[in-house]
């Protein structure tokens, strides 16, 4: 388990220089990649949790993330946005993981599970050491992209610094699965569901979230973004997927042997990510969309 140690720093000491200066990199480089309105919400909420009179240093050892993106810096070093199992999403320098004898090149790969240690006060902190795990097989070939394309989604939905310890697990699970050779559009398919619904994008697909009704098998139903699961109406908007109430009861379970199941849970969780994306597309999903794994 990991350990976190918090130390009010001497008030002569500054911040370290490079993490600030990869923060003002990281700022300008990330919102770009974002729809303006997921842009501002992502900023306003990183922004929060940023503004804490007197912070004390956070200093923290041995916790299990991986390594989501890592963004060149300087010379010889590496800006990483990491997903942890306790923090969430962190960013963070790594300084020095770019030279050639650097131990860090073969430990910060992608889908590697890592022991990760840090420090810092500020939004980027400075990472003190990076160790391989191991016991997972890794993603090859084809699964890489599926592997990328979750990591993109986190990037998109999770702010930093906001733990989602049952995403996390599910993650692993994911890249367990993927690595294992199951369907890639099945397996990502239960990965959308559980990261819209542990980030408060979603709710409960086995029951009418404004009279708490139960999913019936037999009937149609809509998601109204905003609002959840209701009956659907003629009246409905047409970009709206109706689906079947075993639809819905199928991926509460994360059960897809039913060919519905499968049409039906594409067509909703695709309208649902274009939602709450705005439009903003996603590169990955687009590339799996062309070579038929969505």
């Amino acid at each position: 388990m990991a350990e976190v140690r918090r130390a009010a720093a001497p008030r002569a000491r500054s911040a370290d220089p490079v993490a600030e200066e990869a923060a003002e990199v990281l700022e300008s480089g990330a919102a770009t990649a974002l729809s303006p309105a997921v842009a501002a919400g992502r900023e306003m909420m990183d922004r929060a949790m940023r503004i804490v009179p007197a912070r004390s240093e956070l200093r923290v050892t041995n916790e299990a993330g991986f390594v989501l993106h890592a963004y060149p810096y300087r010379e010889t070093s590496l800006i990483l946005d990491v997903f942890t199992r306790d923090h969430g999403r962190m960013a963070m320098v790594a300084k020095g993981a770019k030279r050639p004898h650097s131990a860090l090149r073969a430990v910060l790969q992608h889908f590697h599970p890592i022991s990760l240690s840090w420090s810092g006060r500020g939004e980027v902190k400075t990472l003190t050491k990076a160790e391989y795990v191991g016991g997972m097989l890794p993603l090859a070939d084809d699964t890489l992209l599926s592997g990328f394309y979750l990591n993109e989604l986190l990037l998109r939905f999770c702010p930093r610094e906001d733990a989602h310890p049952a995403l996390f697990r599910h993650y692993m699970v994911t890249l367990t699965r993927l690595a294992h050779g199951e369907s890639a559009s099945l397996v990502l398919r239960s990965f959308e569901r559980v990261l819209l619904q542990e980030t408060g994008f979603a709710v409960a697909l086995d029951q009418c979230t404004k009279s708490g009704e139960r999913v019936q098998p037999g009937l149609d139903y809509v998601y109204q973004p905003e609002r959840g699961v209701r009956r659907a109406h003629a009246s409905d908007p047409s970009s709206w997927p109706v689906v079947s109430g075993q639809t819905l009861l199928d991926m509460a379970q994360d059960e897809y042997t039913r060919a519905q199941t499968v049409s039906q849970s594409r067509a909703l969780m695709r309208f649902l990510l274009h939602y709450y994306l705005q439009g903003e597309p996603l590169k990955t999903r687009q590339i799996l969309i062309d070579l038929q794994y969505l």
